[in-house]
């Protein structure tokens, strides 16, 4: 058998559907959580991982926890993706947002509770 070569490898990544939903990034140790949401829900997340894993996370309490108890004490949780619909009047933003807003109320990680400084947890 012959292995895919690296342009049939882009061109299937170009092709798979982007996934839009919420995610957590969940401190084991204290409790503590970042929500975060995105149309394209792999991308934020990875770059997360990476960030907080190479030292330069923009939440700066968040990445002072991941150093003092380390990469095991964090999960990187997919918590809802949005089921898209081929229905008139469709609209995959709008059901983004709603998941948003229900998983805010939910947690309500915000403040000294979680790592999120405020409730917009969209992200490109």
């Amino acid at each position: 058998m012959i292995p895919p070569s690296r342009k049939d490898l882009k061109r299937e990544y170009k092709e798979k559907p982007r996934v839009a939903g919420v995610f957590q990034i969940k401190n084991k140790v204290t409790g503590k959580l970042f929500l975060g949401s995105s149309l394209n829900i792999d991308g934020p997340l990875n770059a997360h991982k990476f960030m907080l894993s190479n030292g330069s996370h923009r939440n700066t309490t968040m990445q002072k926890d991941y150093k003092k108890f380390g990469e095991d004490a964090f999960s990187f949780d997919i918590l809802a993706t949005v089921v898209v619909m081929d229905i008139p009047g469709f609209n995959l933003e709008n059901e983004l947002e709603i998941l948003e807003e229900l998983w805010l109320d939910e947690l309500q990680q915000e403040g000294e509770m979680g790592y999120n400084r405020n409730q917009k947890i969209r992200q490109v």
